[in-house]
């Protein structure tokens, strides 16, 4: 074998090893994010989620959802369709069990969503929405603490996204809530979630974190425009007392 040949040989052996290195070096970190992904979600290969909604006035028995809550469980499906899991897509008052053992998804405001008004009542006492028929300028408020925030709509409106663990101690499943002032906030949550859930893992890990988040202008921008108001974990977690003054948040 001449120095020609010999040196083709080597090249092609060289460059055999290193696409194989490569794809061992993609695989692993492909499967390493994948595999960050699901311990966020609480959500391992074949796991099965709910996927908690409301019933869409008027609906009737049959499980009718509203245009914005369609898209957000659109953005959860592809984010558990990436996990390898699988999702059930439930009414708000057809859920019966506790929480822990399925991640779960629970999309609207607490007013029509019994379930949300339940996680909050047992996972956020330190959160309240004014649910008042009558109109008036506190209607549809979140009092977070002491600090009230009333919407606007079509200009400023809250919705808190959460990711709850009954037990910080124990590898129970996550619940993820979605509570919005309005429809269209909840679907800005999702698509939040889903465009900043590897900043949130990093930041959070496996942990509790209740996040205040603001759609700003959504009569011109939809649900695309969301600013992160603050992370409201603790004052959302501390029970709040019998008559609390607050301050109220306007837009600008």
């Amino acid at each position: 074998m001449n120095d020609v040949v010999r040196n083709i040989v080597l090249a092609v052996i060289v460059a055999g090893i290193g696409a194989s290195l490569g794809w061992i070096a993609r695989t692993y970190l492909w499967r390493r994010k994948l595999h960050r992904k699901q311990a966020f979600f609480g959500l391992p290969d074949n796991s099965e989620s709910l996927l908690v909604v409301n019933r869409e006035a008027g609906g009737g028995p049959d499980l009718t959802v509203t245009r914005h809550d369609v898209s957000a469980l659109l953005e959860l499906s592809a984010l558990i369709k990436d996990c390898g899991a699988h999702a059930q897509i439930v009414a708000h008052d057809a859920t019966q069990q506790g929480f822990g053992e399925r991640t779960e998804f629970c999309v609207g405001h607490p007013a029509p969503n019994r379930r949300m008004a339940a996680h909050l009542i047992s996972l956020l006492p330190g959160v309240q929405v004014n649910a008042d028929p009558e109109p008036g300028p506190d209607r549809g408020a979140f009092l977070i603490g002491k600090e009230q925030y009333r919407l606007e709509p079509g200009r400023s409106e809250y919705v808190i996204l959460a990711r709850l663990t009954a037990d910080q101690g124990h590898k129970t499943r996550p619940v993820f809530l979605f509570c919005g002032q309005r429809s269209i906030t909840t679907q800005a949550a999702s698509r939040y979630l889903a465009r900043n859930h590897e900043r949130l893992a990093r930041k959070h890990g496996d942990n509790t974190f209740v996040l205040l988040l603001k759609v700003v202008n959504s009569q011109a921008y939809g649900p695309d425009v969301v600013e992160l108001v603050a992370d409201v974990t603790r004052a959302a977690q501390t029970p709040l007392p019998s008559a609390a003054p607050s301050k109220s948040h306007r837009s600008s």
